[in-house]
């Protein structure tokens, strides 16, 4: 990834800023007349992916997306800072978020750092330009949060690996041209975790089998994914044989914002604090505003602390002359921990705050702003569980940042 070699003035930065909002107030799409997503999570039908996919290809044309992944693949080249403006500034704008989020954010970085030369050619550009879409094949139905314990096979045969087995909870599955895969290639080595190895798998080879999950929310997005006997070429994999957990490792530091080196851009729909005070504005409790109410309005300010703090945090996160020497990584962890807590405790305050609308969801007439308080706190919980739950979270900052030990 491009590094910054030398610093940009605030002028400059702001004149930026200026002509990115200038852009995207001409360009961003207006709402459709059907539901959109908050999340990559829950694409649910072709309405809805066909003007995602638009949108991300929009914006990277621009030369907006992926500014600081390297020219030679797709990338702009370009210091981080110009990409952290565009995603600030769709962010503020509640622009529609990018629907490749796992080539955006996952795939593509570790390509990018783990890859071969053939495969940052193949792969990088059109995660870029959504015209190839990617899942995760991690988890599995019987081994949970335990990556290591994944017993999906691949067997060498000639140039291919023979896949047979099963992943779950596969987002966009249906939609994706590639799968980041992990697999186990030596079901004898010494520890499951040297018997893994990782692979670029595509989709549409013959002996895989999508099922589709419908999610407590009504919608799909979800998935599991079967392999029977599904052979996928052997310069798919990443690295050497019995090498994925190191790979693994690298994409969950990614997901987990670890790592940097994402193609920008926001993956999901924002919702801030001000969405939460508006909220406030129409709820009625007695009769009245629910912002009317003293308690109120002392828990909405602590959710605007909360997200200022955050949103510093972040941004201290980028600043290496800020970071611990060894704990880099710090900033981004505790990021990902607090940011995906503070976002489901945001929307169950929302609700509650609504009183007897609270169990109204989204076909309901007299749901407030359409149930989007509600559908949000249902899919608030699986950012508190995909990149490793909260728990596990917990675990590596209380072992590796506080040097407690093993529970």
């Amino acid at each position: 990834m491009s590094q910054d070699k030398q610093p940009i003035s605030t002028e400059e930065r702001d004149k930026f800023a200026q002509k990115v909002r200038a852009w995207l107030k001409r360009n961003m799409p207006s709402k459709p007349d059907f539901r959109l997503p908050l999340t990559f999570m829950e694409i649910d039908n072709q309405a809805q992916f066909d003007y995602l996919c638009d949108w991300q290809c929009r914006v990277y044309e621009a030369g907006y997306l992926g500014m600081s992944w390297p020219a030679e693949y797709g990338g702009g080249g370009l210091p981080q800072v110009y990409q952290d403006i565009v995603t600030r500034e769709m962010a503020r704008l509640q622009a529609p978020f990018m629907i490749n989020a796992i080539g955006l954010s996952w795939a593509g970085p570790t390509i990018l750092k783990l890859g071969t030369e053939a495969q940052k050619k193949r792969y990088i550009k059109k995660i870029l330009s959504a015209e190839e879409i990617w899942c995760q094949g991690f988890s599995e139905p019987e081994n949970g949060s335990d990556l290591g314990n994944a017993q999906t096979r691949a067997v060498r045969d000639g140039d291919s690996y023979v896949i047979n087995g099963s992943k779950i909870w596969t987002s966009q599955a249906e939609y994706a041209a590639h799968m980041i895969l992990i697999a186990r290639t030596d079901p004898e080595a010494p520890n499951k975790y040297a018997g893994l190895s990782f692979f670029l798998a595509p989709m549409d080879t013959p002996g895989i089998e999508i099922r589709r999950i419908r999610k407590m929310t009504g919608e799909y997005g979800f998935a599991q994914t079967f392999f029977d006997d599904a052979r996928i070429p052997a310069d798919t994999l990443v690295g050497e044989e019995g090498q994925g957990w190191n790979v693994a490792m690298a994409v969950l530091a990614f997901e987990r914002g670890a790592a940097l080196g994402q193609a920008g851009g926001n993956i999901m729909s924002v919702i801030t604090s001000r969405d939460l005070v508006e909220t406030a504005r129409k709820s009625l409790r007695d009769g009245r505003p629910a912002l009317e109410d003293v308690r109120i309005r002392e828990q909405l300010v602590q959710f605007m602390i909360e997200e200022r703090c955050l949103r510093l945090g972040r941004q201290r996160g980028r600043d290496q002359r800020l970071l611990t020497p060894g704990r880099e990584f710090a900033p981004m962890l505790l990021g990902k921990l607090q940011g995906s807590e503070y976002m489901r405790r945001m929307a169950a305050f929302a609700v509650s705050m609504q009183g007897g609308q609270a169990p109204l969801y989204v076909d309901d007439p007299m749901a407030l702003d359409g149930g989007v308080w509600q559908r949000q706190h249902m899919n608030s919980y699986s950012a508190t569980i995909g990149g490793g739950t909260s728990e596990i979270q917990r675990n590596i900052i209380g072992e590796r940042l506080l040097g407690l030990g093993k529970g």
